[in-house]
């Protein structure tokens, strides 16, 4: 739930810090107050796209930011950490966002730098709009499938098919691609498998270049480095060298330790000297038999670093390139010197991927069908108390069509709104407020299904009267039971209904406009006061007695 919201410089705001609690919050306001703006605002949060008039006349720039409390953060952490942003500290989302008239706008998530597109995915873990052009989405079939699916915990099946079904498109795009080709001739079969034949010549394998071309290196210098080695050994062991002269200094050490035994320990350490002298000395004579290649080592290492760059050249600079080159060339080989063949081997295994395919699809469908039945039923009856009494509504499984990433068939809501009327998909007989009132009626069934826990409803009573009203305003107080709710209303039979209520005011001046959002808090007197204004007069005897009398019912 959104715990705290903080607003600067939007539209007619110039700045408020708003603290929210669980259940269902309902906004009112004169009409032209601004109520949208708080709406505006969660949408800014949740990834819009805004233009930049929103910000406030004559300031630079707006502000929004809020800190969300997910219960169970564990799928929100795991789209965070795809998004290398920061996880929740203690199940807490920081979200902020700016936007300002001439720089670049900044979005931040839990601290750390973020772009819009990532917001927007954020966002549809934590909140879901419903309002003028929202329902909307309810008309697409896409939509209808995941409503049905979440209802029908079609999960694994769905993600079962979804899997054979990418399989099956990458070995259908496979088979198409090659039905364009054209077999290879003679010649062309000739270069691959000569190319092939050299990549494989040089084995282009990280640990085999390396050795490679730390060899040519050494080739390359060995008659400098033998050079240097014999200067070394005639420096340690030639006529007058070290060699010669530490024997020396031991036999002399040695006499001086016959005199003073203390001396002794200073006639080790020289004879350990000459030791060491002796060791390096043998080492260096080993290192110049390791560079003193023959003819033909070295011959065979010029020309396979010879061929080896010019595979570099031809395919890539690295051994990984190289690589990918013959696979590349030997896909090619293997698929298009006989491309009859190919063809008939991709059709049997598409043939065997289809059947898979469909037969999870067919899985898929029936669970489906199994469970738009039911939510035609518990959908048909949450609409009968908010308006639409004979009402029909069904969820239609069509079990035909082409396959696609979202099943071998579709799905497709119908909708009677009046006796006598036949029923048709929502998009060609719904309004704007009957489709929010579907949408309301979804949402109450799928209540205990959905995890997102900010639901937003704008107008969900537009162009109902006050006894539906009350029964829309039980709906959204039954949905927030387990989930956050905002709604903007004008109706008092739903407002009542809040467990917080919050009202929208705009104060002007010749020059100015400010809006204003505040709660009506724990004060019984100004909800009725709020309540009876849209009964019809804050100041009339009969209004303030029926908003006592809405509250009352309440309780």
């Amino acid at each position: 739930m959104i715990q705290y919201l903080s607003i600067k410089d939007l539209a007619l705001i110039d700045q408020v810090t708003l603290e929210f609690d669980k259940g269902l919050t309902v906004i009112t306001g004169e009409t032209g107050a601004g109520k949208s703006i708080l709406l505006g605002a969660l949408a800014i949060l949740s990834g819009a796209r805004v233009d930049r008039t929103v910000i406030r006349h004559a300031q630079d720039q707006c502000e929004v930011e809020a800190a969300i409390l997910i219960e169970d953060d564990a799928l929100l952490n795991e789209k965070l950490a795809s998004l290398n942003l920061p996880l929740c500290e203690d199940r807490c989302l920081l979200i902020s966002r700016s936007l300002h008239r001439s720089k670049v706008p900044r979005i931040q998530v839990n601290g750390a730098m973020t772009t819009l597109a990532n917001l927007a995915e954020i966002g549809e873990y934590w909140i879901d709009f419903h309002g003028p052009g929202e329902p909307q989405k309810l008309f697409k079939e896409k939509f209808q499938l995941e409503i049905l699916d979440l209802f029908g915990r079609c999960d694994a099946d769905r993600e079962a098919y979804r899997t054979s079904y990418l399989e099956w498109r990458r070995v259908l795009r496979e088979l198409e691609s090659v039905k364009e080709e054209k077999q290879l001739s003679p010649d062309e079969m000739h270069f691959l498998q000569t190319q092939i034949a050299r990549i494989d010549e040089v084995d282009p394998s990280d640990e085999s270049i390396e050795k490679l071309e730390s060899d040519f290196r050494r080739i390359s210098g060995s008659e400098e480095m033998i050079r240097g080695f014999s200067r070394i050994q005639e420096i340690l062991n030639g006529e007058g060298g070290v060699a010669v002269q530490l024997a020396q200094a031991i036999q002399q050490m040695g006499l001086v330790a016959g005199i003073d035994s203390s001396a002794q320990t200073l006639a080790d350490r020289l004879e350990s000297l000459a030791i060491e002298v002796g060791d390096v000395s043998g080492e260096i004579d080993a290192c110049i038999g390791d560079a003193d290649w023959d003819e033909a080592a070295i011959e065979a290492v010029r020309a396979r670093m010879e061929l080896w760059m010019d595979l570099k050249r031809r395919h890539g600079r690295n051994p990984e390139l190289v690589r990918e080159a013959r696979e590349a060339m030997a896909l090619r080989l293997s698929t298009h010197s006989d491309i009859g063949k190919t063809i008939r081997s991709l059709e049997s295994e598409l043939s065997t991927l289809e059947a898979a395919m469909r037969s999870k699809g067919d899985v898929l469908q029936k669970r489906r069908a199994e469970a738009a039945q039911r939510l035609s039923e518990l959908v048909g009856e949450k609409l009968k108390p908010l308006g639409f009494a004979k009402a029909q509504f069904k969820v239609e499984v069509d079990p035909s069509g082409e396959p696609t990433e979202h099943g071998t068939g579709g799905c497709c809501m119908l909708f009677a709104p009046n006796p006598g009327q036949p029923m048709l998909p929502l998009a060609k007989i719904a309004s704007s407020g009957e489709t929010a009132r579907v949408m309301l009626a979804l949402k109450a069934v799928l209540a205990a299904y959905d995890a997102t826990p900010v639901l937003v409803f704008d107008e969900v009573d537009a162009n109902v009267g006050g006894e539906i009203g009350g029964s829309v305003g039980a709906e959204l107080a039954r949905v927030s039971d387990g989930h956050q709710v905002f709604c903007v209303t004008h109706l008092p039979q739903v407002a009542c209904q809040g467990d917080h209520h919050f009202v929208v005011t705009k104060s002007q001046s010749d020059d100015h406009t400010d809006v204003n959002i505040r709660p009506l808090g724990d004060d019984p007197e100004s909800r009725i006061g709020e309540l009876a204004r849209m009964l019809g007069d804050r100041n009339s005897a009969s209004a303030i007695s029926h908003a006592r009398e809405l509250l009352a019912r309440q309780k």
